[in-house]
């Protein structure tokens, strides 16, 4: 009997994985953080990009499986990058020992601490590109008003804000979970099969996370404020989930106003998962792109007069 493989799972790959990609794990401080690692062949990584998924999805979200070319960890490292995508802390092998998850603050002493054993660990490059969808979003801003040792290059955030364009009761169902059509948008924006192969990427958000979703417009302004690396946010087209319109760009880039610059960008023909979706390798060329950028104003930056 012949073997049917499926266009992103190559023979040889682990099932559920593009080849080229492995799970790696790290220690957090004493916690385990499970992860998705794609490295260059055989060739040194210009710089290092972590991957912050969103609430109720895994690290699998940037490693999409309904359709080729949807991966950004195998297009990292085609452009001679390392692509860390990392389980939040409450998801993947973290979620024994935090089955309430964590605060944005606790995740972000998590992240670092993991990113301390990284960096002892594996080769860096340039340095540290956060690129976060959604909550990881608001981690990613998170990590970076925290960055004491200043290693990050800046970020690339989709689909998250600073303001929902929902009530509380609009943003949670009766069940405490995100309505799915303000999550995925209209079905055509994804391949076939998205959602058989998405199956294993769904899990139920954290308490503690469900908790403080709320809270995140009270919480972005302070946090915004302590930026102080290159941002781009990029809302697609069919986003519901956050204000997105003139007034709350401009809003939002008045309380980022301590990073160097901050990029506002639209992805048409995408929802708000739209790493996997149809436009996921258009998205994920920009957000590359930009960190070419940053490399570029980094090496500006550092080198000698």
């Amino acid at each position: 009997m012949s073997r049917t493989t499926h266009p992103s799972f190559p023979v040889g790959a682990e099932r559920g994985l593009s080849g080229g990609v492995r799970r790696v794990t790290l220690d957090a401080a004493g916690a385990t953080l499970s992860g998705l690692l794609a490295e260059p062949d055989g060739a040194a990584p210009r710089a290092v990009v972590i991957a912050l998924h969103g609430g109720g999805m895994t690290a699998g979200y940037f490693d999409g499986q309904a359709h080729t070319g949807l991966s950004l960890l195998t297009l990292g490292a085609s452009l001679g990058l390392t692509v860390l995508a990392l389980d939040r802390p409450g998801y993947g092998d973290s979620a024994h020992a935090f089955p309430d998850g964590q605060t944005l603050v606790e995740q972000s002493t998590s992240l670092h601490a993991a990113l301390d054993d990284f960096t002892s660990r594996y080769e860096t490059g340039g340095g540290l590109f956060l690129l976060a969808h959604s909550y990881g979003g608001k981690l990613a801003l998170t990590a970076a008003a925290d960055d004491i040792r200043g290693r990050l290059l800046g970020l690339d955030i989709s689909g998250c804000g600073h303001r929902y364009a929902v009530t509380t009761e609009e943003l949670l169902g009766a069940d405490g979970h995100v309505h799915w059509k303000r999550n995925w948008g209209p079905l055509r924006l994804y391949p076939p099969n998205t959602f058989r192969f998405s199956q294993d990427l769904v899990t139920p958000m954290p308490q503690r996370e469900l908790q403080e979703l709320i809270c995140w417009p009270q919480l972005f302004p302070e946090v915004a404020a302590r930026v102080r690396v290159p941002v781009r946010l990029t809302f697609s087209e069919h986003e519901q989930l956050w204000q997105h319109d003139d007034e709350a760009v401009a809003e939002l880039r008045a309380l980022l106003a301590e990073a160097p610059e901050v990029v506002v960008d639209r992805q048409s023909g995408a929802g708000h998962n739209i790493s996997l979706g149809w436009a996921a390798r258009a998205y994920h060329l920009r957000a590359l792109a930009f960190l070419e950028e940053c490399l570029v104003g980094h090496a500006a930056t550092a080198a000698p007069r």
